[in-house]
């Protein structure tokens, strides 16, 4: 069922990718009714946050940027004063599967260090653990309840259909009670991620890109209930909660797609996985709006931005640069000696445009009033770095970290990457220490 908001607007419909899938960017045109967030200005609601965080930021701060225009000075007192989200997350990667596994290699004392550097170093209080392996989630989850993190546990089975998809969730759910029965209050559990895209059986199409192209070709047409299959996603949202419910006893959510009709009411918390660029960027927080609406924590699951040139206006975040062609052949026996996985075209890094990026999305969604967000993603073991451009994979990727192949970093000597300038932002961010 659609919610009232969604349901009662006229809207207009452009189609982008966002990391590695098809976003609908919803242009609200006209909008009937109204509730009390809608007829509560943005600025009243947040007033008393702001007047709190401003209340103990230095005279001297406020001297300083005293003659800049209202939004920058806004802006700038935002990012001086931290951030005041409850969640201050990142996403942890213990082996997503699509097209081979995302982390060849698990190694628990690499995790354990992880681990410590995202709460000590980057002050996140939460991650996000996301993956395929059951083992491998209770392992990192209950290292970071160790160490004092919140954990959200993603258990991701892509494309397979529903009736196995439920099975592996509710094994994985099974398998997380043990680990919430013993940390209460700090596990909550994702019943999915996108799965009108990464499921089967809602989009038709046995692969992930056929579905994405055979979506994105139907929502150009025009937007309706036989694109969107709301009640089939929710049909099976409803099976899965219920189920999950009786094995799992904490709070439960999902990580919807901005454009997914998710019937709220069966979960705790509303978790949207939602990437800004150029294109929505003045409206980033308004296509969030109706969602506000349920009266439910909000939590921004995911969201990030990658390390080149042109990454926010391109129309290149979602899927990346990475030449597909050159990953195939790359991937062949033989063949793959000779052919390395390049980028497409001539990028430009630029750590300053992530860092930037992120720091002022987190900005825009601490303002907005969601109780939490991730950010997507701490390392991409598939991406190294390397001196050449169109070899620098780590460009093209989401982390805020960089693989140093074959070597390791000079930050943390027993690590194979080196801090971004967004790891650097992320942290003072969150530790509330802003920029001087």
């Amino acid at each position: 069922m659609l919610p009232r908001a969604a349901a009662s607007e006229k809207r207009r419909i452009r189609v982008s990718p966002v990391h590695g899938v098809t976003a609908i960017h919803v242009r609200n045109v006209e909008v009937g009714g109204s509730s009390p967030l809608t007829s509560t200005p943005l600025w009243k609601r947040q007033r008393s946050r702001w007047s709190e965080r401003f209340a103990n930021c230095p005279l001297s701060r406020f001297a300083r940027i005293a003659t800049l225009g209202f939004g920058t000075c806004l802006r700038q007192l935002l990012h001086e004063t931290g951030t005041t989200v409850r969640l201050k997350g990142v996403s942890y990667d213990v082996g997503r599967e699509l097209g081979g596994n995302w982390r060849p290699v698990f190694d628990m004392h690499v995790v354990h260090r992880e681990l410590e550097i995202i709460g000590g170093d980057l002050h996140c209080n939460a991650v996000r653990i996301c993956g395929r392996d059951i083992a491998r989630l209770l392992a990192a989850g209950e290292d970071a309840l160790k160490l004092g993190l919140e954990v959200w546990l993603s258990p991701e089975l892509w494309n397979k259909n529903p009736k196995r998809t439920l099975a592996y969730v509710l094994e994985a759910a099974t398998a997380a009670e043990s680990l919430r029965s013993r940390w209460p209050g700090r596990v909550v559990f994702s019943v999915g991620s996108e799965l009108t895209l990464f499921m089967r059986g809602i989009i038709p199409g046995r692969s992930l890109i056929g579905r994405v192209r055979k979506f994105r070709k139907r929502a150009i047409r025009g937007m309706n209930s036989d694109v969107l299959k709301s009640d089939v996603l929710n049909e099976f949202l409803r099976e899965a909660c219920r189920e999950v419910r009786e094995v799992f006893h904490g709070d439960v959510t999902y990580a919807a797609l901005i454009w997914e009709a998710v019937d709220w009411s069966m979960f705790d918390v509303v978790g949207i996985d939602h990437y800004r660029d150029s294109r929505v960027k003045d409206r980033y927080v308004e296509m969030m709006r109706p969602i506000f609406e349920h009266r439910k924590p909000v939590v921004v699951t995911e969201f990030g931005m990658r390390s080149y040139v042109g990454a926010e206006s391109s129309g290149t975040l979602g899927f990346g640069i990475v030449s597909i062609p050159s990953m195939v052949l790359h991937k062949l026996p033989i063949v793959g000696h000779f052919v390395r996985t390049r980028l497409k075209g001539h990028p430009v890094r630029d750590e300053s445009l992530q860092a930037r990026e992120i720091v002022e999305t987190l900005e825009e969604l601490d303002a907005a009033g969601v109780d939490g967000a991730f950010v997507c993603t701490f390392v991409d073991y598939l991406a190294p770095n390397d001196h050449q451009p169109k070899y620098d994979l780590d460009m093209s990727a989401l982390s805020i970290v960089k693989i140093a192949e074959n070597r390791h970093g000079s930050t943390y000597p027993e690590m194979e990457w080196e801090p971004k300038e967004a790891f650097k932002a992320i942290a003072d961010l969150f530790s509330g220490r802003g920029t001087s």
